[in-house]
């Protein structure tokens, strides 16, 4: 069996792209989309008519409106190509405000329930900020699924747990990113790899401490960088990874072992946190904060960066 097959038996695997043309080919269970996803699918010539018929059908809708049908139009696409999940992004500008966050995943469903798919088929993706994750406690007590991403800190992953929210997105790549980044010249890659990865090393905490605990939210790791990073996350709940690092696996016969599940670690005490006690706790991880910050602004850069495409189409 090539790696990716190795893969798929210890970790359900989720392809990470709007590209739903390249997803046949891998054969993922699920697939995540993002709006710098949807906004490097729709510049590209294949998907240039499926924004501007979109864009067409609901010429006298809101801008917001018309947002929301293009996110659901690729998701219905990617729908019918894997057999299981989408995840669908509510715009990273609402992430500090809690009623909009809600109203607006309730829009996504709605779209699409109305297109007659199931609303166990889709995770409304919304940034773990502490809005964001009271959102998805309103939305999963009533029965709407949510996929907390931009997830760098354990007290992100604490609360959502709390929350009971259904699964979470820690950012494995961009921990890794950042760590490099500090560490400067004294940065030794061979030394930081696999199981000694600053990213893997903040899953894997997170992944032994839900098991240990007995906690249902499902651990999907994201925002990888090399396989390595992937091999030594294999036995996770599940891995989203993008079309690059898919081919590799699928090109790859090297043998591909569980990494987490089969040792827990030591045990972790059981954590709460109140809202204070939340903000204090991610304030104090200069990495998360930064990197929260920092993916929030670049989500909502392309937001805006889709929004201007659209209004261009509806003023044509």
């Amino acid at each position: 069996m090539n790696q990716l097959q190795q893969l798929k038996q210890t970790s359900t695997v989720v392809a990470d792209t709007g590209d739903f043309l390249q997803l046949a080919r891998f054969a993922p269970q699920d697939a995540t989309t993002n709006p710098s996803l949807i906004l490097k699918a729709v510049l590209q010539p294949d998907y240039a008519p499926l924004l501007e018929s979109t864009v067409a059908e609901h010429q006298a809708a809101s801008l917001d409106d018309i947002v929301d049908q293009v996110l659901v139009r690729f998701g219905l696409e990617i729908l019918k190509v894997v057999p299981g999940r989408v995840s669908t992004e509510v715009d990273a500008r609402l992430s500090f405000d809690r009623v909009a966050t809600v109203a607006r995943a309730r829009r996504l469903i709605a779209l699409y329930e109305q297109a007659g798919i199931e609303r166990e088929r889709v995770l409304i993706k919304i940034a773990a900020t502490w809005e964001g994750i009271q959102a998805a406690r309103e939305l999963e007590a009533d029965g709407i699924f949510c996929n907390l991403t931009l997830l760098f800190a354990f007290c992100q992953a604490v609360a959502c747990a709390d929350a009971k929210v259904r699964l979470i997105s820690p950012f494995v790549g961009r921990i890794y990113d950042w760590h490099k980044k500090s560490a400067g010249a004294a940065w030794d890659e061979t030394a930081r790899s696999l199981s000694n990865d600053p990213g893997v090393q903040s899953v894997t905490r997170i992944f032994n401490y839900y098991k240990q605990h007995g906690i249902a939210t499902q651990v999907m790791g994201a925002s990888f960088r090399n396989v390595g990073q992937i091999s030594a996350l294999s036995g996770c709940d599940l891995l989203t990874i993008s079309p690059d690092l898919l081919a590799k696996l699928e090109a790859s016969s090297a043998p591909f072992e569980r990494a987490l599940g089969v040792d827990l670690g030591a045990p972790q005490p059981a954590i709460t946190y109140d809202e204070a006690a939340f903000r204090y706790a991610l304030n104090d991880d200069a990495m998360a904060t930064e990197k929260l910050a920092e993916g929030i602004r670049g989500f909502a850069v392309d937001a805006g960066k889709l929004d201007a495409m659209i209004e261009k189409l509806r003023s044509r």
